[in-house]
């Protein structure tokens, strides 16, 4: 069969690509609108396209046969219909299939997925990769052109590719993708309130960054500046408890506080000391979010279950949101973790057990990662922290892939079971964390939701149906998910995008009322009840402190 063109675009390519965009609108983790969907399919369909031109041009390359012809014609007609068919299937089916998820969910449901608004967006994208790949294939002919006059064909042909191979690297890396990094790094900074444009900083010296504190206030950041000044105060706990109270002490050290790693978790561990931190009951050492942002729903109910008297600590290492610190600035978080968590852990061991605080890390998403990594369980043996809470920590986070590998192989991938739980545990927004009772000297706990596309993104996807999608689906997953070779790599990474943009308790939205639980299960706060717990959920739904559910 011949490759024919229709409006100078070879017709077999084209079948392979409408069929991977046809694939693109099954549903995945989140919820898709059409934009977004458009995106996802233009881009398809043009790897599609492309694998197709590839497997055309190798074909005519070692002279297999082909029709020609009304034979040619006829074969076309055939591949068409079957294409056209599962097409046409494919988008009436669209709307239910992102209903499905949106329901499950808790969502809104769709009138529509606006087809013609989405095909004409998946056109542009197609059309806009179409001409940058037209391109490249310009500037390749044009330069082995060049190179025929002064080389063997072989070897200009060679040579042509490894020269424009390397052009597009050089000038995607060191100046397209440079000047958006810089772009978005100063943003982030900006928006950051740092130094001449931070407000005024606070009166009571008991805060991090008054005048008799060892934190700058200016280069603490927004972030910063909103976690030591957030969360529920001395009556606040006392209200709900009924009980006397204590502030809570929450320390943050900036970015901007000093250059090094190490001097930044120094400068934080001086004002711990300053404010007395290490004679209350609990300690947790933090690490934000890529932005230095702090999930106030987690550190707000602890501080409820232990009637203030609790300490947290955490250190800023990037002003990127987390993808894009997690893709770009990786060693900065893991580097900040070990420099935090070893300086705070060398302190707290010189102390005597029994007047030292309990001491818990904690992180959520990049700085659960981040703080894996900087809990060094080895180097903690002779004298092991009380516990970790991480809650959805990435794909890439080494001790949470250790973890899953030593589940129960009886036991869901997305809630799996490890050993008789004295060591670690999973929860979910729809399993419990297992309570106080039952644990070994050190208590690990993971937090994760079924549809976090954060937590169980596959690289191997692109080939490889992921271990979860050949499980019964979990109840926020849809049930018509499918896997299917490249498109469901594109979908996750897409996924992984709209992550946030879940509704609480689902993809990757972690809030305040399931973080109840693992605290619970991790900290053993004295006298605490399952009556104590609901009433806690409850005035997490109400929103005690702005931002309790999850900002």
């Amino acid at each position: 069969m011949q490759g024919r063109r229709f409006f100078g675009v070879s017709l077999l390519p084209l079948y392979l690509g409408l069929v991977l965009f046809a694939a693109s609108l099954t549903p995945s983790l989140i919820p898709r609108d059409w934009l977004v969907q458009g995106v996802l399919g233009g881009l398809v369909a043009a790897l599609g396209y492309m694998i197709g031109r590839f497997v055309l041009t190798l074909w005519r390359a070692v002279q297999l046969p082909v029709l020609r012809g009304r034979a040619a014609a006829a074969a076309h007609l055939l591949a068409s219909l079957p294409v056209l068919a599962v097409l046409v299937l494919c988008l009436a089916q669209a709307r239910d299939w992102q209903n499905g998820i949106r329901s499950r969910m808790g969502m809104d449901l769709i009138d529509s997925v606006d087809v013609p608004s989405m095909a004409m967006v998946a056109l542009l994208v197609f059309a806009a990769l179409m001409l940058a790949g037209a391109l490249v294939r310009w500037a390749f002919d044009r330069l082995r052109g060049w190179l025929y006059r002064h080389m063997p064909r072989r070897t200009a042909d060679v040579s042509g590719l490894i020269v424009v191979t390397l052009a597009l690297v050089v000038v995607t890396r060191d100046g397209v993708l440079d000047r958006v990094i810089r772009g978005l790094d100063q943003s982030y900074t900006v928006a950051q309130d740092l130094f001449d444009t931070a407000p005024p900083p606070p009166v009571d010296p008991r805060t991090p960054g008054a005048a008799a504190s060892m934190i700058d206030w200016g280069a603490m950041g927004q972030p910063g500046r909103d976690f030591v000044t957030g969360g529920p105060d001395a009556k606040d706990i006392a209200a709900f408890t009924g009980r006397p109270a204590l502030d809570p002490i929450r320390v943050y050290a900036g970015l901007a506080e000093a250059d090094s790693a190490q001097e930044r978790a120094e400068r934080a561990l001086d004002e711990l000391l300053r404010l007395g931190a290490f004679d209350r009951k609990v300690m947790i050492v933090a690490m934000p979010t890529g932005t230095g942002w702090l999930d106030p729903g987690s550190f707000d109910v602890v501080e409820y279950m232990h009637g203030g008297d609790i300490a947290t600590v955490a250190v800023q290492y990037s002003y990127l949101q987390s993808p894009l610190a997690l893709l770009l600035e990786t060693q900065a978080g893991l580097e900040q973790a070990r420099a935090l968590i070893g300086a705070i852990h060398r302190h707290w061991r010189e102390l005597p057990r029994d007047r030292r605080p309990r001491l818990y890390v904690h992180g959520l998403s990049l700085g659960a990662w981040a703080s894996m990594y900087g809990t060094d369980l080895f180097a903690l043996l002779d004298n092991p922290i009380h516990g970790a809470l991480w809650a959805g920590p990435p794909f890439p986070s080494a001790r949470w892939n250790e973890a899953m590998a030593e589940r129960d192989p009886g036991s869901p991938y997305v809630a799996p079971q490890v050993g008789d739980g004295r060591l670690i545990r999973f929860a979910s927004h729809t399993r419990d964390a297992g309570g106080a009772q039952g644990w070994g000297d050190m208590r690990l706990m993971f937090l994760q939701y079924s549809s976090d596309p954060i937590v169980f993104y596959e690289p191997a996807s692109f080939w490889r149906r992921p271990a979860w999608m050949r499980e019964p689906p979990a109840p926020d997953v849809s049930p018509d998910l499918s896997f299917t070779p490249m498109v469901t790599q594109f979908q996750l990474v897409v996924d992984m995008i709209l992550a946030t943009s879940a509704p609480e308790g689902h993809g990757h939205s972690y809030y305040a009322r399931d973080y109840i639980g693992p605290w619970v299960a991790l900290t053993a706060p004295a006298g605490w009840t399952a009556d104590d717990s609901a009433r806690l959920a409850a005035h997490c739904d109400r929103g005690f402190q702005q931002g309790c559910d999850n900002g």
